[in-house]
Parts: structure tokens; sequence; C-alpha cells
């Protein structure tokens, strides 16, 4: 099972390691989904509860909205208000439930190498640039963190799926 070595509370902001924990949870959530039957990925855990195809959907839409938000950043105003992005509703629209896994796990490691190419590409002055998250309370923060809070946002999900420890 894929495991976070290495990463402790101060490495919030260490978005090399962020992009290095990205790239292995690309080939391990593959894997994981794979070896799930359709029962598995399209069952309810409980009522208004999204199945484990639909939680990948919703990380797709994270992929999307965050991928614009690390470009988009880069060169807009500080800080940058962090816009929050309808859930829910995304989830229905974009239909998850009814696609082949293989056309969503595709699109979720695309859009995921695309981050890492794109963050990797950020010069550390950059990564300073402030950030207002308007979804969470934390203050202003910075890019650096917005980027490592995507990864954990992520994992957040995967635990709670039994997807990795």
């Amino acid at each position: 099972m894929w495991q976070d070595k290495g990463f402790m509370q101060n490495a919030a902001t260490d978005t090399n390691l962020a992009m290095r924990q990205l790239a292995a949870l690309i080939i391990h959530v593959k894997e994981r989904y794979e070896k799930m039957n359709a029962d598995e990925l399209l069952l309810y855990p409980a009522p208004g509860k999204w199945s484990r195809q639909e939680i990948l959907g919703h990380l797709i839409d994270s992929a999307i909205n965050n991928l614009k938000r690390f470009t988009d950043a880069q060169f807009s105003e500080q800080p940058y208000v962090i816009v929050s992005y309808r859930q829910n509703e995304l989830v229905t629209v974009n239909h998850y439930r009814q696609l082949p896994l293989h056309h969503l796990l595709l699109l979720w490691q695309s859009l995921n190498q695309q981050i890492i190419f794109v963050v990797q590409q950020i010069p550390l002055d950059i990564l300073a640039y402030k950030v207002q998250p308007q979804y969470n309370q934390t203050g202003t923060q910075t890019l650096a963190w917005l980027v490592c809070d995507y990864v954990e946002h992520m994992k957040h999900h995967l635990r709670a799926m039994s997807l990795m420890e």
C-alpha cells in the first residue's frame, strides 16, 4: 500500500515533496481503482455520500479548479482570492457515475501530470505569492501552501476510502 513517507507538518509548504507524493499517487490510485469491481465503485457508503467513482470525479473537479488556481495566482493581484466551486453540483452535472472508469482515470491522471509540470516550473519567489483561501479560516497563505493543500485534500479523500494509510 502507498504511504506518504517523509511528510511532516513543517513540510506544509514543500512543493517538491508534494509533487513527489502526487506522482506516486497517480500510480497508486490507478492501481487501486482498477482492482475494484462495479459494486465497490458505485456503492453509496451512506445516504447523501458519494460513491468511490463519484469521489474520483470530485478529485477531477478539484484538479481542474486547482490547476487554474496554480496558473492564475502567478499573474493575478495579490493576495489571489481563491473562489470556492460548487462541488456537489459539479459531480452531478458531470455524471461521473455513468462514465467508464478508464475514462475517469485517464482524465484524473492527465490533469495531475499537468499540475506536476506546472508546479515544477514555478519560481520560488512566485511560490511565496499571497493567496486568500475563502474556503478555509487559516487567513492569508502562500501559493506554495495552496499547492500542498491540494495534495493533502486528495490524501484526505483517499484515506476516507481506505485507499491509503
